[in-house]
């Protein structure tokens, strides 16, 4: 779901609306715009209005959350590969081409997550290379201590080795849209309702048209924003690879 796109949408729609809105206050009889009929179209517009800024505030933060959670799980997952790869330097010599391995792998991964090169599309699908990453472990777990040392730490690698694993189905998971299509709808059109009653009780002069234009550009973009922070890895607003470059530079030294 694009963005970008969902957003022009909603400022098209909303500021269309308010548009609509004045057409139609020129073209209904007199009756339909009293006091009176003016205090009722107005409750039942609050009530959605009311509806839809509680609705948009619980999916903000909601998609906010979810942000929050898969940046958290690229940190964690940088101090593991920096943790597991100084395990294996402390185990001995012998897991030197284990270490660069894992590093080929973890480099790989995130260029395929995070590529340097804009026009290269983004694959998050951990399947692609999974296969090695379970060949590292394998190898660690196929390793033979030779003391109690070496058994602890071969333990805490496999341990450590394991959890990338988990985290690698993680940031799939991540990626997956959490906002259904239908809601979108519903919400939009719960926005174009307000908008066009903005548009039916103003008056028709230019500070007015301005003000609610901007107020229909404000919305859109927090729309805008809200889809934005639904997908993590991709668009304006993603999760930052500095953590996980960082532990990359820092392999097998």
């Amino acid at each position: 779901m694009n963005a970008s796109i969902v957003g022009i949408i909603a400022f098209a729609c909303t500021f269309l609306g308010t548009l609509f809105g004045m057409w139609l206050r020129t073209h209904l009889p007199q009756q339909h715009l009293s006091t009176e009929s003016g205090d009722t179209i107005k409750v039942g517009i609050g009530l959605i209005a009311t509806m839809t800024a509680l609705v948009l505030g619980l999916v903000t933060a909601s998609a906010k959350s979810a942000f929050d959670t898969v940046d958290m799980a690229v940190r964690n997952a940088a101090i593991d590969v920096l943790t597991l790869d100084r395990l294996l330097a402390r185990y001995g010599p012998e897991t030197k081409e284990i270490r660069k391995g894992f590093q080929s792998v973890i480099v790989r991964r995130i260029d395929m997550i995070w590529p340097r090169d804009s026009s290269h599309p983004i694959q998050l699908d951990p399947s692609q290379s999974m296969t090695q990453a379970e060949q590292i472990v394998d190898r660690i777990r196929a390793l033979t201590p030779h003391d109690a040392a070496q058994q602890s730490l071969q333990s805490r690698a496999v341990e450590l080795g394991e959890s990338l694993l988990k985290a690698r189905w993680m940031v799939e998971a991540g990626e997956s849209q959490s906002i259904p299509v239908p809601f979108l709808v519903i919400l939009l059109f719960w926005m174009t309702i307000i908008f066009t009653s903005f548009g039916l009780f103003a008056p028709r002069n230019l500070t007015v048209l301005a003000v609610l234009f901007v107020c229909s550009l404000s919305v859109s973009s927090a729309l805008f924003l809200v889809l934005e922070l639904d997908g993590p890895f991709e668009g304006l607003i993603k999760v930052s690879p500095a953590p996980l470059r960082y532990a990359a530079s820092r392999l097998d030294k």
